[in-house]
């Protein structure tokens, strides 16, 4: 009886963590999927519409992106293990870490296979367009063109 009483107390506490992650990616993507269509009324507004109408719409659109962010950042925190990683080791002997911003030029060392990351899809990360990569650097994460090391996302503080 008590086998049976401790089984069930522990499914009923494994289920609902289970659950939470499943909601979470679900959660995400109808949030981008509603900032997408509250973008795109926006434009519409934009078109047609009055000032009031356009106003509006900005503030649809900036309410379904902080929804976003938020679902974003309890996913990261419910999932810790996933965005823990050893520590980084830099190409270059004596380097640094400084904070690179968007336009940068990345030395090619920076970027290498070493440092890609393979599963974005792991990490909530878009799939990287043709010619770009998306590499670690320090605990931030880059979207890098791979044929000129140009910076073109930064995502601060993404590892722990």
């Amino acid at each position: 009886m008590r086998k049976l009483i401790f089984t069930a107390l522990m499914a009923a506490v494994a289920l609902p963590a289970t659950s939470a992650v499943a909601q979470s990616r679900g959660e995400l993507q109808r949030d981008r999927m509603e900032i997408q269509r509250q973008q795109q009324q926006l434009d519409n507004a934009r078109r047609h519409g009055t000032r009031q109408d356009v106003r509006e719409q900005r503030r649809d659109v900036r309410d379904a992106r902080r929804e976003y962010r938020e679902d974003w950042q309890d996913y990261r925190r419910t999932n810790r293990n996933a965005f823990r990683r050893p520590a980084y080791a830099a190409p270059v002997r004596g380097w640094r870490y400084r904070p690179v911003t968007v336009g940068y030029s990345l030395p090619r060392a920076f970027y290498g296979q070493r440092y890609l990351i393979g599963n974005p899809g792991a990490y909530r990360l878009g799939a990287p367009r043709a010619g770009t990569r998306w590499v670690r650097y320090g605990n931030d994460v880059l979207l890098v063109n791979t044929r000129t090391g140009r910076v073109l996302t930064v995502y601060r503080d993404f590892f722990w």
